[in-house]
Order: structure tokens, then C-alpha cells, then sequence
């Protein structure tokens, strides 16, 4: 074990190694059914005797800091772990195309380690993000020859979560592009090393119109799955097929899943689908939300120290070590663990809190009244503050005095709450609004503003408004369904609930140009007013609250 690992392990609060001696096998090779080969490193525990095997297969390069770390920490408490890259990434043959071969090409890997006389018969899958949804790729058709996975703040399926309310995903799809094109050129080192710092070529590209040029700007070349990206928006446009896509399978997964996320994860919304899918299907995964963003070494140290809990449970079989409730959550807010039987907890209430005229939110339905009127101008669009972002300097929870401020950001407070108020489950908005024009977002925001007046972000969500799905009524009027992220999040005694409302939330999302022009081409720029209307409210899943 290197200094470095000494600090890793160290940082990360791991438990004990049982060994220090680590053998490394580099550059094995596994055939798949079209020829193509995948190459991986295998780390060997030598004086463990029949250490079960981890498998991380990986687009982002088997010999990153990362990468080598996490292996290493695996192997010194007692596991064999192979390292696999993805197709057209580090190596191994064929070409990346996102999500297309994850699938197959994990039953491949699977099919190959149960061959080689180093394994010894339990197979256990870890890893986050990408290296989550190949997991959940892979569980359908691998049964019980996976003795026990742990996806990490991912999801089975990417369609819904790039465009979240129809709109466009921008900050994370061209930072994430960014990061493969880096991975192609350069070293996974230095990969790692722009998501922690980001990226300021990909951040400022992402203002570039149209974008189709993004990428270009970005990169330096067109990238082909971004180009992809930009003309699959459509409801059941093929590209996202079920070689893409896993996520109506995840019932079919029997091996014990652990879905591990955070709260202020930009995939949190799809791993609670996973969870949902398979709960549907009578399978009791375990799930564990932290207050954290998606790249955050506070989550990782906290994953995989769950995971070495979590697989000697599975390989020795002794599942009374486990916790004994299936679901934990932290509360925000209350700043603290909880475990549950399910998620939602059972026994919540669907609480409406109605925005009213004058910018107060309150339980009781809005009186007739002036409308709330704001300009989004996407030459100068609502700009991002904090929230579920992959940049862990930006992301999280922010204070919002500054958004708030803007003219293009319209509030409603509620009055101090009396006693705690929490709220865990879903969150949604009925907006009742006029737009001057047929094409626009609705971006809503729901806050906690504490004694002293600062409000910091909780959850939040969009809606893309277009003439089709979104008709006006006789008076001009239209309704704007708004599923904000779910949350587990108390509101203390004293405090206010706020409700912000803009036309979007740049560059998290890309801005809507007012046009109706294709996300790729367009280029022409058109402001569009609001009127924000009574019989608009936001919906809370309110335990305790009758």
C-alpha cells in the first residue's frame, strides 16, 4: 500500500485491511460473441485463501487514482476485484456508444470469469454512476450467478433523467462528454481531476448556440452520442430502445441489491424508479440517501464502507448483520439518519401548499387576485444556484439570496412554521400560468428560509411547455405539471416554506429560446412573459401532519 492509499483509506474511514501484499495481473483479455476484445486488471489478495470476486466493469479507465484505489482498498480486505473497461474505452476493442453494449458485454465479462481458475465462485458488482447502471445492465439475465450488487447514485435507465420535464440536461451531458473525450486523449488521472476541479472550456461551451456546435466548442470535434442526444428528446424515439435502456427489467434482478444515492444526486430520481420497479415486483432492495451531490469523496467513503458490510452479509450468508430496516435516509434539515420498512415511508400525507397574490404560500387555496408577472429572457437566462449538479463546487444546497433577487425569479413565502414541519417522499406543482408565446419552461424551486431570512435550496424540478401537450383553455390559461426531486427534509420551528418560480435554470438545463426550433439548431432568441396565476400550489408528502 502506497502513501497515497495510506490517505485514501484514512479519508475515507475504511475498516482494517486483513492483508497488505496485493498482487496485480494487467491487461487480461475477454472475448465477446462479435470478436470484439475487453481488457482488465485483476487484483489478487494472494494470502487470502478463496477470496470471493468483485466485479467494476468501467468506461473511465482501469488505472485511474480512483480506479487503482478502490481496488486496492477491495483486495486488502479480502477480495479478488476485476477491473473491466467498457468497449472503446482504455483499450478494449469496438467503439463507446453509451449504454448500447453494457448488457452484453457484462454477461460476456461474467461468462469468462466463471472460467478462470482464480474464481471461486461468488461474484459481488460495485461501483457509482456509469459504473452503477452497467450493474443494473447486467442483473436481469446474470439471476443468481451475482451473489450480491451495489449500484452507486445511478440508474437503470437514462432516458427521463437527460430530459427531466422535456427539458434538456445540458450542464451534466456536456460536462459528462467532455470528461469521455479527455478519457480518449489523455490520461483517466487527468479525467478525475477536471470532474473534481471542472471543466472550464466544457462550462463555458455551454452557452454556445446552437448546440450542435457544443460539443465542437467543448472538445475540439463533434462528438457522435451527443449528437445522438440532441435529436433523441422525443417520447419513444428508438434510440432509446431496451438495449439503452434497463430499467422495465429491474424486477427481473434476484441477486440482494443495495441502491445507494443522495439527495442532491442528478440521478437520484431514476435509482427511486429502480427502486420502485423492483418493490413492484416483490423484490426488497436495500437503499440508502445521504445529503450528498454525485461526486462527493464523503459519499464514496461512505459507499464503500456499506459495500464491506453489505457483501460479507451476502458471501458468508448471515443476513442478521445487516441493519435491520431496508431503508435509510438522512433527514436534511434535521441532520440525521433514520431507517424505514419502505420508501415513501408509509403514513405520510399529501399536504397542498397554494401560492397566493402578493407572494405568501399557504395552506389554504389562493383567493381571486392579481396574477404575478415575470420576463425570462434567454439572452440573459436564470442562472443555476446549487441543486443536483456534477460539480461538487457548485452543486448542493446554496444560499439563494442572489437568485432570488433576480427580476426573472418570482417568490412565495409562507409564514413561520409553528412546529417541524417534514416532508419526505415526492414533491410536486400545479402552475396555473399565461405565456406570451406557446414555447417556454417552468422551473420550480422549493426552499427552507431559515430565522435569519436565508433561504437555501431543498428540491426542484421543470417543465417544458409546448402548444401540443400544453394547450391554452377559452381564457388563455395553461397547466404546468412540475415533478420537483423527492426529498426527506424537516422544516424547523420558526422557519419558512418558499416557493420560486422562473423560466428556467441555466445551464443546468438547456434554456428554452422561445422559438419552438429543434434543441440542436436553434439559434434565434425570444423573451416570453409569465402570469403566475391563483389556484397554482406546490404538493408536499407531509409526515405527521394531518
Amino acid at each position: 500500500m502506497t502513501l497515497q492509499g495510506r490517505l485514501f483509506e484514512r479519508a475515507l474511514k475504511l475498516p482494517p485491511a486483513v492483508t497488505r501484499k496485493v498482487r496485480i495481473t494487467k491487461d487480461l483479455r475477454i472475448p465477446t460473441p462479435d470478436g470484439v476484445e475487453l481488457l482488465a486488471d485483476l487484483y489478487t489478495p494472494p494470502e487470502v485463501p478463496d477470496a470471493p470476486t468483485i466485479l467494476i466493469r468501467t468506461p473511465y479507465g482501469r488505472r485511474g487514482l480512483v480506479s487503482r484505489l478502490t481496488c486496492v482498498s477491495f483486495a486488502e480486505r479480502g477480495y479478488q476485484v476485476l477491473v473491466a473497461t467498457c468497449r472503446g474505452t482504455d483499450g478494449s476493442g469496438g467503439t463507446f456508444n453509451p449504454f448500447l453494449d453494457d448488457s452484453k458485454d457484462g454477461l460476456s465479462t461474467l461468462d469468462w470469469l466463471e472460467n478462470q481458475p482464480w474464481h471461486h465462485g461468488k461474484v459481488l458488482t460495485f461501483g457509482p454512476s456509469y459504473l452503477g447502471h452497467v450493474q443494473m445492465a447486467l442483473g436481469p439475465d446474470a439471476g443468481d450467478r451475482i451473489t450480491a450488487m451495489m449500484p452507486v447514485i445511478s440508474s437503470a435507465s437514462f432516458r427521463d433523467l437527460w430530459y427531466n420535464g422535456d427539458s434538456f440536461e445540458l450542464a451534466a451531458t456536456l460536462a459528462w462528454t467532455a470528461r469521455m473525450v479527455t478519457l480518449e486523449r489523455s490520461s483517466p488521472l487527468k479525467a478525475d481531476f477536471l470532474e473534481l476541479k471542472g471543466d472550464k472550456r466544457a462550462r463555458e461551451s455551454m452557452s454556445h448556440l446552437p448546440l450542435s456546435g457544443a460539443d465542437s466548442a467543448a472538445t475540439g470535434k463533434q462528438v457522435g452520442f451527443w449528437q445522438d442526444w440532441l435529436g433523441a428528446g422525443d417520447d419513444g424515439d428508438p434510440y432509446w430502445g431496451p438495449e439503452r435502456e434497463h430499467q422495465a427489467r429491474a424486477g427481473e434482478i434476484t441477486a440482494p441489491t443495495h441502491l445507494f444515492g443522495g439527495w442532491q444526486d442528478v440521478l437520484l430520481p431514476g435509482q427511486l424508479d429502480d427502486y420502485a420497479v423492483m418493490r413492484t415486483a416483490g423484490r426488497n432492495p436495500y437503499l440508502t440517501i445521504g445529503p450528498w451531490l454525485h461526486v462527493s469523496t464523503e459519499m464514496f467513503g461512505a459507499a464503500l464502507r456499506e459495500a464491506l458490510t453489505w457483501f460479507p452479509a451476502h458471501v458468508n450468508g448471515e443476513p442478521a448483520s445487516l441493519r435491520d430496516q431496508p431503508v435509510r435516509l438522512f433527514v436534511q434539515g434535521a441532520e440525521e439518519w433514520r431507517d424505514y420498512g419502505e420508501w415513501p415511508p408509509p403514513g405520510g400525507t399529501a399536504q397542498n401548499w397554494h401560492l397566493q397574490p402578493g407572494g405568501g404560500l399557504a395552506s389554504e387555496p389562493a383567493a381571486s387576485g392579481a396574477p404575478t408577472t415575470f420576463r425570462y429572457d434567454p439572452a440573459d437566462p436564470t442562472p443555476t444556484v446549487g441543486g443536483p449538479l456534477l460539480d461538487p463546487r457548485t452543486g448542493g444546497r446554496k444560499d439563494n439570496a442572489a437568485l432570488e433577487a433576480r427580476p426573472d425569479v418570482v417568490i412565495y413565502s409562507s409564514d413561520p412554521v409553528v412546529e417541524p414541519l417534514e416532508a419526505i417522499g415526492s414533491v410536486s406543482a400545479t402552475v396555473k400560468l399565461r405565456t406570451s408565446g406557446p414555447h417556454a419552461d417552468v422551473f420550480v424551486r422549493l426552499s427552507d428560509v431559515d430565522r435569519d431570512g436565508k433561504s437555501v435550496n431543498v428540491c426542484e424540478g421543470i417543465q417544458r411547455l409546448s402548444p401540443d401537450k400544453h394547450p391554452e383553455d377559452g381564457d388563455g390559461v395553461r397547466t404546468a405539471e412540475v415533478t420537483l426531486w423527492p426529498t426527506a427534509y424537516c422544516f424547523q420551528r420558526g422557519h419558512r416554506l418558499r416557493v420560486q418560480i422562473s423560466g428556467g435554470s441555466f445551464p443546468r438545463y438547456a434554456r428554452n429560446t422561445g422559438t419552438g426550433e429543434p434543441l440542436a439548431s436553434a439559434v434565434e432568441l425570444r423573451t416570453v412573459d409569465y402570469e403566475i396565476l391563483p389556484g397554482s400550489f406546490v404538493t408536499l408528502n407531509t409526515i405527521g401532519v394531518e
